[in-house]
């Protein structure tokens, strides 16, 4: 396991994150425990959960992936060995059930969640928290184009300095350690890197923006920020909802995979990455690699890249994972997969 600077905190984290977004839906709460338990055991010891899990989000599961997390640390005790990560909903895409789908950024919100949250982790603060998605219009969730024309929607957006300030007063009575972004645009993330240097609040540490072989739209734009700004990425969905691990090739669709179960998930599944998809796993296949090795090293060795969150709802899957980071690809691989990437780029975005 290596660990790499979070931004410029003085803290250093794994390279691989547990994603959790699984416990209350796919996974029991013993199943969760025992993937963190040997998520823990492995030195894996960053952990991410929202406050919108366990997807997809539903009223009466909501909350349910931070309650078992919670009940872990009650069990196990230890808070202060693992690094915690939690999120906001934003309007909308969480559900009408979370504060009936209309979620601002305010102040009075960003409390009343962290609240909550709190409550349900049996822990007194939050090592990093985000905001899960933007609350204006902007690209995320696979969004192509820009379509911001719509002159009252200016009137329902929270300024990003209101917003800021009232993260860096959560800081402050440390209810929470860190602020981090989650699907945020280089415009987004740039305004609140100027908005803490020029009113003195704090700087955000992280984004978490969804990277893989299949969508590397993270290079334009936000990789030169993480850079220059020293602000990394939590790269989610790094092996597509499992079509990077080859489980779903030619058709396949296995009992209990979350593509299986759920038809809502169809970012992965048009031509175009089936056809990206195919063209990796065979190159995998030439170099004696795993499409999971494949996938997972190539996120492992960009420079923008500060964790790679992995998901899994089985201990084999989480070990395969894991395993999967002592792999470094050869310069002849990776020139192979630019060559895939620049006659099919981001299929997934």
């Amino acid at each position: 396991m290596q660990f790499k600077p979070l931004a410029n905190t003085g803290i250093l984290v794994p390279e691989i994150c547990l994603g959790t977004m699984t416990f209350g839906e796919q996974n029991s709460q013993q199943e969760a425990f025992q993937q963190l338990d040997y998520a823990l055991d492995r030195g894996l010891y960053f952990w991410d959960t929202a406050e919108m899990y366990p997807v997809p989000p539903k009223a009466e599961t909501q909350g349910a992936t931070e309650r078992i997390i919670g009940n872990w640390i009650a069990a196990r005790g230890g808070r202060d060995k693992i690094f915690l990560a939690s999120k906001i909903a934003g309007p909308s895409q969480g559900g009408v059930h979370i504060r009936e789908g209309k979620t601002k950024f305010i102040a009075s919100e960003i409390q009343s969640a962290i609240d909550l949250s709190l409550t349900r982790l049996q822990t007194d603060y939050i090592d990093l928290y985000q905001l899960h998605w933007p609350q204006r219009p902007t690209n995320f969730f696979g969004k192509l184009g820009y379509n911001n024309s719509d002159a009252n929607s200016e009137n329902q957006v929270t300024s990003l300095e209101e917003t800021l300030i009232a993260l860096s007063e959560e800081v402050k009575k440390g209810r929470i350690r860190h602020i981090g972004l989650s699907n945020e645009t280089p415009w987004g993330t740039m305004k609140f890197l100027h908005l803490a240097e020029q009113l003195g609040l704090e700087k955000i540490v992280s984004v978490q923006n969804p990277y893989s072989l299949l969508n590397r739209t993270y290079e334009v734009g936000m990789a030169e920020i993480a850079k220059y700004e020293n602000v990394g990425l939590l790269a989610y969905s790094p092996l597509a909802f499992g079509y990077l691990t080859g489980k779903f090739r030619h058709g396949a669709r296995p009992a209990n995979a979350r593509i299986t179960l759920y038809s809502r998930f169809s970012r992965y599944s048009n031509p175009e990455s089936i056809w990206a998809v195919e063209q990796y796993a065979q190159l995998a296949e030439k170099h004696d690699l795993t499409l999971t090795q494949l996938a997972l090293a190539f996120i492992k060795q960009q420079f923008f890249v500060t964790s790679t969150i992995i998901g899994t709802t089985n201990l084999d899957q989480l070990k395969e994972n894991i395993d999967a980071f002592d792999v470094n690809l050869s310069e002849e691989v990776l020139q192979a997969i630019a060559e895939i990437h620049q006659q099919q780029p981001n299929p997934a975005p």
